[in-house]
């Protein structure tokens, strides 16, 4: 780990440890199927929590009169870690970095901490107001870093029905392509319900999750209706309704 990133680490690491012992102990006591499970989510709810934090400083990000937006790596880490203690009731960084779970969740950070520190001069310019730094692109990025950062043990990615793909670095692969259509699409399938197997990614044996999500009101202005009207960001929108398959995050932990 970087030197810069465990400053980030050591300033956000303030936050409590409620519930860490729980996680420690139930991690030692997993199964390897239960630990593939905790740790995909746990990787999905991080990249949730940094995506929170850029959609509620979304405003400020587009603000044409305000210079420094206060939004670097360090900043948003510390932000992200909170949002995720809050949601998952336990502090992430302690959760052992020894483990192959706390490995992966310190290496997501330095790929949020990596992207925000990149678009500094971008998000911070005086005089511009829509900046198209927006979740979905915080997101797509993170995904990437971490997936140099973890080449061979892991890759994260955010993908959807091949419909809805506004940049093709994001289109699904067979498995996940598969997954959407048979599973995530179906009219039967359980909302907010998750997919797991054991299935190959680039020819090696992996756990694969794919984990649904769904348009909220706020995402309706980008992808809402009318169809085919262009949204802030250049591309036309959707029609989507709120409750509508927007979107899929899918997590290999290669074995």
């Amino acid at each position: 780990m970087s030197q810069k990133m465990s400053t980030v680490l050591a300033a956000a690491i303030g936050i409590g440890l409620c519930g860490a012992g729980l996680v420690m102990v139930g991690a030692n006591a997993a199964t390897p199927a239960e630990e593939d499970a905790l740790t995909a989510k746990s990787l999905a709810t991080m990249l949730r929590a940094g995506r929170t934090v850029i959609s509620r400083n979304q405003d400020k990000i587009n603000d044409p009169n305000l210079g420094d937006k206060g939004l670097d790596g360090k900043t948003v880490v510390a932000e992200a870690v909170k949002i995720y203690t809050q949601t998952a009731g336990v502090d992430p960084l302690a959760i052992d970095a020894k483990s192959r779970h706390g490995k992966l969740l310190r290496i997501e950070l330095e790929a949020m901490a990596e992207v925000m520190d990149g678009h500094q001069q971008t998000i911070n310019r005086p005089g511009v107001g829509f900046k198209g730094f927006i979740p979905a692109v915080f997101g797509r990025q993170v995904s990437e870093s971490f997936g140099r950062r973890a080449a061979g043990l892991a890759d994260m990615k955010v993908t959807a029905p091949p419909k809805l793909i506004r940049n093709q670095k994001a289109r699904a692969d067979d498995w996940e392509a598969a997954v959407i259509k048979d599973k995530l699409m179906s009219a039967t399938w359980p909302k907010d319900q998750i997919f797991s197997e054991v299935a190959k990614s680039k020819g090696k044996d992996a756990y694969r999750t794919a984990m649904p999500e769904y348009y909220a009101a706020t995402c309706l202005s980008c992808h809402g209706s009318p169809a085919g009207e262009i949204d802030i960001t250049g591309y036309p929108k959707e029609g989507a309704n709120v409750g509508d398959l927007g979107a899929v995050i899918s997590i290999t932990l290669y074995r």
